[in-house]
C-alpha cells in the first residue's frame, strides 16, 4: 500500500472535560462518530493526537483529534502526517464554522482558513492550504456580543439531538470524499441543510 492511499482525518477542538460537549469542539464528535460507526479505535497518543487506525470503506484512514489547544492544531496534525508519509491533498479536516448556519456542512479544498484559529495553525505547519475540509455550521448567536461564550458552550440536548444528524451526514460526506474525491462530495453536500 502507499501513502497516496492513506488518509488522515483530524476533526479540531480543544482537550479536557472543559470543552466536552461545546460548539467549538463539534470536529472531536464528528471523529467520535467516525470512530463509532467504522470500529476504529482512538487507542494511540502520538504526537500530542489521540488517533486510530483503520479502514473506511476499504481505504486506509488514520483518524485523530489534536490535543493541543484549537490555535495549536497544526504541528499534531502535520507531524502525524508527515510520519504516516500521507500527502497534504489525503488530509481532511473536520471543523466547527460559525459563518455557517447551525447545521449546515460545507467542503472545501484549499483556500483560506477564514478566520479559524485552528485552520490557520495547520496552514502555517504545512506551509500550505491545499487539504480538504468538512465545516459544520454552528451559527451566530444574535443576541450576543462575545461570540468566545458562544462556541465555548454548551451544546443543549435539544440542539445534540439536530446535531447527531448533522455528524451522520458528515460521515456520509467523509465516504465521498475518499471514495470519489472532493470535487463530488461538494456537489453532493455542499447544498444540503
Amino acid at each position: 500500500m502507499t501513502s497516496t492511499d492513506r488518509w488522515l482525518i483530524a476533526g479540531l477542538g480543544n482537550p479536557g472535560k472543559t470543552y466536552a460537549h461545546t460548539r467549538h469542539n463539534i470536529g472531536f464528535m464528528a471523529i467520535d462518530n467516525l470512530s463509532a460507526h467504522y470500529k476504529i479505535t482512538l487507542n494511540r497518543n502520538m504526537f500530542k493526537n489521540l488517533m486510530g487506525r483503520g479502514s473506511i470503506d476499504n481505504i486506509a484512514t488514520i483518524i485523530a483529534q489534536p490535543m493541543d489547544y484549537m490555535n495549536r492544531s497544526g504541528p499534531p496534525v502535520c507531524q502525524l502526517a508527515r510520519y504516516f508519509d500521507i500527502h497534504n491533498e489525503n488530509i481532511l479536516i473536520i471543523h466547527d464554522d460559525m459563518d455557517l448556519d447551525s447545521g449546515r456542512i460545507k467542503i472545501k479544498a484549499g483556500g483560506g482558513h477564514g478566520g479559524h484559529k485552528g485552520v490557520r495553525s495547520i496552514i502555517d505547519t504545512l506551509g500550505t492550504n491545499e487539504f480538504t475540509r468538512i465545516r459544520i455550521g454552528i451559527g451566530r448567536p444574535s443576541n450576543k456580543p462575545d461570540v468566545t461564550d458562544f462556541v465555548l458552550g454548551k451544546i443543549s440536548k435539544h440542539e445534540m439531538d439536530h446535531y447527531r444528524k448533522v455528524l451522520e451526514t458528515v460521515r456520509c460526506a467523509v465516504e465521498t470524499i475518499l471514495k470519489r474525491g472532493p470535487s463530488t462530495a461538494m456537489n453532493e453536500y455542499n447544498e444540503k441543510l
